[in-house]
């Protein structure tokens, strides 16, 4: 189960790739079927808060007429950052499922799950589908090099 909706995730980083987004996607479950999808938009829309992460939860909650989804799991390709985990906390979210694990920074996931911030903890599963979520970020920032690359040389 984890890896079907995470698949899901993944094809909606691949369209953000596309789009030349950092490639992450997010799925909101909720009752066994997806509720909620997102992925990166910060570059097209100027918007520090347009994260996958972000924009599957609201549409979950619009979705559902409701800011609280207690039943509902988040499947995510990148480990999340404080601000999305503090929205998954916000939102009462019961699980959160992430492919690949930060690699340059600390996203603190785990302090914030285990804070009992809002009187709420979330259960956190990362690595799932781990290779396949690492390799299309590392090759959307591999190409984006050598496109800079290139420009210099120009």
């Amino acid at each position: 189960m984890e890896e079907r909706f995470m698949r899901e995730a993944l094809r909606l980083a691949e369209r953000a790739k596309k789009k030349g987004e950092v490639p992450i996607g997010a799925v909101v479950v909720a009752d066994g079927r997806i509720v909620g999808r997102g992925y990166n938009t910060r570059t097209r829309s100027q918007m520090a808060t347009a994260h996958a992460e972000m924009r599957a939860i609201d549409r979950a909650c619009k979705k559902l007429h409701s800011w609280r989804l207690p039943d509902a799991e988040l499947y995510v390709t990148l480990e999340p950052c404080p601000m999305c985990m503090g929205a998954a906390l916000n939102a009462r979210i019961a699980r959160i499922y992430f492919g690949a694990y930060e690699q340059k920074g600390r996203s603190l996931t785990a302090e914030l799950a285990n804070a009992n911030l809002l009187n709420h903890r979330v259960e956190v599963t990362g690595g799932v589908l781990q290779e396949e979520c690492a390799a299309v970020l590392t090759s959307f920032f591999t190409e984006m090099r050598a496109r800079e690359k290139a420009k210099r040389k120009k």
